[in-house]
């Protein structure tokens, strides 16, 4: 399952049912092979001038609609940047979280175990069950510290 930074990976998991009947696009289809092409995370005015220069005629908003189903329907991760922006980019399989860089927005998926243990200790403690989690830890990648 992929990872967000917000409610939308709980609506993720409830929307995969209806995945099965939504409409393919081609405007989705068009966001879905541009995002398939890289692992770089990109926002949605990034998708959008991609697509245009790459001459396919789409609006921000279809961009922006499209991009939030397929995070609804766990397709894609979500990543708040430090500035507060959305970015997107095609989810991997399994369940992980991201290193971000501060300063050029290079993504590392991670795993980490010692969290996954600490997330079911501190919801057992509280009795939460059934808790999703996501992290994103922000830093300065070795490129640019030289």
């Amino acid at each position: 399952m992929c990872t967000t930074v917000t409610d939308t990976h709980a609506m993720g998991i409830i929307s995969m049912s209806t995945e099965a009947v939504r409409r393919t696009t081609k405007q989705r289809t068009a966001v879905r092979a541009l995002l398939a092409d890289s692992q770089e995370f990109r926002t949605a005015q990034q998708v959008h001038e991609q697509l245009r220069s790459n001459g396919f005629t789409v609006g921000l908003a279809t961009v922006y609609r499209a991009l939030q189903t397929m995070a609804e329907d766990g397709d894609l991760d979500i990543l708040r940047t430090p500035e507060g922006e959305t970015a997107y980019r095609r989810c991997s399989d399994g369940h992980h979280h991201h290193l971000v860089c501060r300063r050029c927005g290079a993504t590392v998926e991670i795993s980490a175990n010692k969290v996954e243990k600490w997330a079911t200790e501190v919801a057992k403690q509280y009795g939460f069950s059934e808790v999703i989690h996501d992290l994103e830890l922000f830093g300065i990648c070795s490129q640019c510290q030289e």
